[in-house]
């Protein structure tokens, strides 16, 4: 998950849609076999989704498939477990608990994906730090359409902060990279600049989309500023000429919790960049 600040849904039934993704700014194309793809079109979806994996041989294309829970999530793994090629990140929705993940991993074994939960529920939620523990799990992702109609409230930014804010903690927990839910609103520019800066602050590493006419903005406002890396770049030389104790910078004291945060930034930076 280092270095991916965005990604975008495309819906696996679409293989025009796939390619033309890939050709995109975003980081990481995920094909959807879930929520995207009709009943009718579940069993067409995922042989489009294999045959594009292993044509395409790209490291941007990620893959999520169904529920668990549900018939077309068991096909759609053990498909997955007999096919030739897999996608380095698989993402898991619905996922209530560890023993999903776990069994996940169980079925494909050693050559498992990175695994990415999408936290759904309220019970997901509270078994999130179990859920990120899990061998695998490479970061967690908030799943706001649902979470939001558990709860009957409007999938926005304020009803669902302590939603947001509990998922952080689980990430900060494991040490694991937070994404956060798409925004809905097609053509309100301005409404998704805002919420990936506010995703952005309380510690979002990454945010989904669901049109490509909105990569650009997420990635501008997630990947880390000119500003932000120059200060951060400062700030670890200072620390470094100092010995590693804590010094004053800026106005600011500078110790070692804090320049985790420093670190990061270049970490990400140069993963962009590359």
């Amino acid at each position: 998950m280092l270095g991916i600040t965005n990604f975008l849904f495309v819906p696996a039934n679409r293989p025009d849609r796939i390619e033309k993704a890939l050709s995109s700014e975003a980081d990481l194309v995920c094909m959807d076999l879930e929520d995207s793809v009709p009943p009718s079109e579940k069993d067409a979806a995922r042989a489009i989704a294999l045959e594009a994996l292993a044509r395409l041989a790209s490291p941007r294309l990620a893959l999520r498939i169904n529920s668990l829970a549900t018939s077309a999530g068991l096909t759609d793994l053990l498909a997955l477990a007999t096919a030739d090629t897999r996608p380095e990140l698989l993402f898991l929705p619905m996922v209530q608990s560890a023993a999903e993940p776990r069994q996940v991993a169980s079925i494909l074994g050693d050559d498992t994906p990175g695994l990415i939960p999408l936290i759904e529920t309220v019970q997901g939620l509270r078994n999130a730090d179990a859920i990120g523990a899990c061998p695998g799990v490479c970061a967690l992702m908030l799943g706001g359409g649902d979470l939001s109609a558990e709860l009957g409230v409007q999938l926005a930014w304020e009803p669902l902060l302590a939603a947001r804010s509990a998922l952080l903690m689980s990430c900060a927990t494991n040490r694991i990279p937070a994404i956060d839910v798409p925004f809905i609103h097609l053509a309100d520019g301005p409404g998704l600049e805002d919420e990936c800066l506010r995703a952005k602050i309380i510690g979002f590493s990454a945010k989904a989309a669901i049109h490509p006419n909105q990569i650009a903005t997420i990635a501008s406002v997630m990947r880390p500023t000119a500003a932000e890396i120059a200060e951060a770049e400062q700030a670890v030389a200072a620390f470094d000429v100092g010995g590693g104790r804590a010094i004053a910078f800026n106005g600011r004291m500078l110790e070692a919790p804090v320049m985790q945060r420093y670190r990061r930034i270049l970490n990400l930076a140069g993963s962009c960049a590359n």
